[in-house]
């Protein structure tokens, strides 16, 4: 595995622990909030997330 990869990894692992262990309890309301989140809105999110997340790729890349 290419070490950019796993720096990569590294990063989105630290980014994701960063909430519950700052604030444990506004993890658990904001996970409570997902949960009670409807599908259709939750996809809508993710889509934007993806295309954001894949255009800053590419900008990275040039």
């Amino acid at each position: 595995m290419d070490d950019r990869w796993l720096q990569v990894l590294g990063l989105v692992l630290i980014i994701e622990a960063l909430l519950p262990f700052v604030s444990p309890r506004g993890y658990r309301q904001a996970v409570q909030q997902i949960a009670n989140t409807p599908d259709r809105a939750l996809r809508a999110i993710a889509f934007v997330v993806l295309v954001v997340g894949a255009v800053l790729v590419m900008l990275s890349r040039h």
